[in-house]
């Protein structure tokens, strides 16, 4: 029996995760979990890296206590980083990428250079979270003290790791999402480096995902009294360890949804062109052969925000009790175009939902809790459908099913609004799909597994997976167009 461990950090909660692997199949179980969120300061938001850092050494040291492991793999949200001093010190909070500085700054930045132009360099989504906008943001707030004199820029997985290992490294995956590698060399682009007036040497070497990145370091065993372990740099940007959970065909589409939802599918090699800009669609890495080619949906987030605002008001839901308030409202009473950026904020969702309906002369005052959940529920399948039309076309390709795999596999409401708006069938799970990717990476550094086919292969064997099939498919055909002509006017 293998045993691995999978740390996967959200942006509402954190886990980890054992992998035990018997030769045949996988076997996942929760060891630790705990809640993560945003903290306000000031105008700035932050994540509490001390927290996340303390409740991964706690959940090692749960699963430590059960039985050993031989490896270790971090996977978490992506762009977000700080830096550290020659002595390893931890020099700045880690800021949130829903901070507003880059909103704030967005236009002087694109002075600099244009979107289109950034583009054509990247690939990347253009979007306000982006490490490059990150940076280019703290220039234009004259934070030049970090960014002139810092040792190193470490993003969030791999600063975890290195106060785990000693070990400093960037992972590709995480580096592919920054705005700033370039896809041939898989190095930083010099010119977005000169832009910024950054050093090279400022970033850590890029490793690939499967490498032994080091041991948990001697000091780091004696603090918290574990045996030594393996760490690996598996992709750990988690959607990218999601993806490759996703047991999918050459003809599925993929449809990573969490707190954002990510709806893509793999492919060779970058996409890059006009129609990719026209649309923001991503090119986002993974392990060779599996570069993956995403849409971003603005995803749960909305819900769970929505959730948070109506405990505060009093009106606690849990999310089985917004699937029931959500079925027994009004079918299609109203819109949103979820991608508004207006839904990117934390707090007040309620209010917003209720004064960005699509359509209307004014504020849907009249819209109570059920139906704010059935606007979001079937706002999020028509937006996913219009998507994967966009990603069809890019493609030259055509679906004929769905691999909806993270957290949302286990709301049913959204699977079967999803395979409703889509037409097609939606294959639900594994909800631990960026656990269960994490371990697929470690298991290909063990010599566990040849192949990431071989490991979707297990993945099907060894996780319960259910299946949603469209229904009333007329009805919802004509509500897409409706959806389509007030969310995407352009398409009508």
């Amino acid at each position: 029996m293998r045993e691995y461990l999978a740390f996967d950090l959200g942006a509402s909660s954190g886990k980890i995760c054992r992998g035990s692997f018997d030769g045949s199949k996988l076997t996942l179980s929760q060891a630790h979990a705990f809640p993560n969120h945003i903290i306000q300061l000031g105008e700035g938001l932050y994540w509490d890296f001390l927290y996340i850092f303390g409740q991964m050494c706690t959940g090692l040291l749960k699963a430590a206590a059960s039985r050993p492991f031989d490896s270790f793999g971090i996977d978490s949200f992506n762009n977000d980083f700080s830096f550290i001093s020659p002595a390893g010190s931890l020099l700045q909070p880690v800021r949130s990428y829903r901070d507003p500085r880059t909103r704030r700054h967005e236009d002087a930045i694109y002075r600099r250079i244009s979107p289109q132009a950034l583009y054509r360099l990247t690939g990347n989504q253009l979007a306000p979270f982006n490490t490059f906008m990150q940076l280019a943001a703290m220039r234009e707030d004259r934070e030049d003290a970090w960014l002139d004199r810092a040792e190193r820029l470490l993003f969030l997985p791999d600063l975890l790791g290195y106060y785990l290992t000693g070990e400093q490294y960037t992972e590709y995956s995480v580096a592919a999402e920054t705005q700033m590698l370039d896809w041939d060399s898989r190095d930083w682009i010099e010119e977005l480096l000169q832009l910024l007036n950054i050093s090279r040497e400022m970033f850590a070497p890029i490793v690939m995902p499967g490498s032994i990145v080091g041991q948990a370091s001697a000091p780091f065993l004696r603090q918290w009294q574990l045996k030594p372990f393996r760490h690996v740099a598996v992709c750990e940007h988690d959607t990218a360890s999601a993806f490759l959970a996703a047991p999918a065909g050459a003809d599925t589409a993929i449809l990573s949804c969490g707190t954002w939802t990510i709806l893509g599918a793999e492919n060779d090699r970058p996409m890059i062109n006009g129609f990719g800009f026209q649309h923001n669609i991503a090119n986002e890495g993974s392990l060779p052969g599996h570069h993956r080619i995403c849409y971003n949906v603005m995803g749960l987030w909305i819900l769970q925000q929505l959730k948070a605002g109506l405990a505060l008001a009093g009106q606690e839901y849990t999310y089985a009790g917004i699937q029931e308030a959500a079925l027994d409202s009004e079918p299609f009473g109203a819109f949103i175009n979820p991608d508004d950026p207006v839904f990117y904020p934390p707090g007040g969702m309620a209010r917003t939902i209720r004064e960005n309906t699509l359509g209307g002369a004014g504020a849907r005052d009249d819209l109570e809790p059920a139906g704010l959940f059935r606007c979001v529920y079937e706002s999020l399948a028509f937006q996913y459908r219009w998507a994967l039309s966009k990603l069809e076309i890019l493609l030259g390709r055509k679906f004929s099913a769905v691999s909806l795999i993270g957290g949302g596999a286990r709301d049913r409401v959204l699977c079967q609004f999803t395979a409703n708006a889509l037409g097609l069938p939606v294959h639900a799970g594994p909800v631990e799909a960026s656990s269960a990717g994490n371990i697929l990476v470690q298991m290909l550094a063990d010599g566990a597994i040849a192949n990431i086919a071989q490991g979707r292969d297990i993945i099907r064997e060894s996780f319960d997976l259910s299946t949603y099939l469209p229904r009333n498919e007329a009805t919802w055909e004509t509500q897409y167009h409706r959806f389509l002509a007030l969310a995407h006017p352009e398409d009508k």
